[in-house]
């Protein structure tokens, strides 16, 4: 990987967005085949100190890299810009290569309820337009709710579930928001949906008694996520859960005035996101699913026979689920709303 680099101190906005039209003319200048990504605007508000491991966490993304990165560092102190603009490429040996470019602002908090003016001239136009800021920042939120499209958070990353849940809810009326609580539940939900995929088995659904959701102590609004899904996507009414003896969750949702069991348990695992989930049903059936190495461990009884199987690469990890954060900028979700408000109601008054 190639890369061109251009960076001063006490800029301005328009410096920066002029540093990036040289560049990119005097590379296509010496190569006519670079041609620039133009696909996604990734905004990116955080903590100086954590700038580093925050690039790093973006660095994994593998092929889900933004077309333009923009990557503002708050510094407490700090009343000028300072500007680091990098293209990054491969020399195409045949046909046609891509360039990537990340740029680096360092600002200070007195920048942040004006932080549109700053970065409107550094986006790429008529892309979508991305926000992280992984470190709160609100003010900055606010400030470019409307120059972007698509709101990227982690309703894990809030210390109260109900409160990340809750925010997510008021930013959906301002943008297409992509969770990355929600997205650790895909494996489960995929598996969960294909489990009862098949015509002999889809009836079964409408007599499910209980959901228990086994997860990291820090990702209960996954769990919530999950478990909101099933209410929306099976019509059960949620309810307001209750804390249990010993951490978690318990409570009930209604259907047709029958009582579905919900409980969310606390597991032991480095790992955010969930280490389990099991669904009950009629005549002592039962299917769990529970994470093993290389997947899933699945285990089925029914009819007095238990059966046990391995499904096979359900984990992305962590970089995984954030490059599937960004691709998912350019997708729409049409489950994760009405799941995002049943969590709400699941969520202890």
């Amino acid at each position: 990987m190639t890369e061109d680099v251009w960076s001063q101190r006490d800029t301005t906005p328009d410096a920066i967005d002029d540093a990036l039209r040289l560049l990119l003319h005097e590379r296509h200048a010496a190569n006519r085949s670079l041609a620039p990504a133009r696909v996604l605007n990734l905004i990116v508000v955080v903590d100086r100190d954590w700038k580093g491991e925050i690039a790093n966490r973006l660095a994994r993304v593998g092929r889900f890299h933004a077309s333009r990165t923009i990557l503002c560092a708050v510094q407490e102190g700090r009343s000028k810009l300072d500007a680091r603009a990098i293209m990054s490429y491969e020399e195409p040996h045949d046909g046609l290569g891509v360039i990537h470019e990340h740029v680096e602002i360092d600002l200070g908090p007195e920048h942040l309820d004006r932080l549109d003016t700053i970065v409107d001239p550094v986006v790429v136009s008529d892309l979508p337009t991305m926000l992280w800021s992984p470190h709160g920042h609100d003010r900055a939120v606010n400030a470019l709710l409307d120059l972007i499209d698509v709101m990227l958070l982690d309703s894990d990353d809030v210390l109260e579930p109900a409160e990340g849940i809750a925010r997510a809810i008021e930013l959906l009326r301002f943008a297409y928001v992509v969770d990355l609580a929600w997205l650790r539940t895909t494996p489960w939900r995929e598996r969960l949906a294909a489990s009862f995929d098949p015509p002999g088995r889809l009836e079964s659904l409408g007599q499910l008694a209980g959901v228990s959701v086994r997860h990291r102590a820090s990702s209960t609004a996954s769990a919530l996520l999950l478990a909101g899904w099933l209410c929306s996507r099976l019509r059960w009414d949620a309810a307001p859960l209750e804390p249990r003896t010993g951490g978690g969750l318990l409570g009930g949702a209604r259907r047709n005035g029958d009582r579905v069991e919900l409980e969310l348990e606390l597991a032991d695992q480095d790992m955010p996101g969930l280490a389990g989930v099991t669904v009950r049903g009629a005549n002592d059936f039962s299917l769990s699913l529970d994470r093993a190495l290389g997947g899933l461990c699945a285990r089925e009884h029914a009819d007095g026979e238990e059966i046990v199987w391995q499904v096979l690469g359900a984990s992305r990890g962590e970089g995984g689920i954030l490059g599937e954060g960004v691709r998912q900028a350019l997708l729409r979700d049409p489950t994760y709303g009405p799941a995002l408000v049943a969590a709400e109601r699941l969520c202890p008054v």
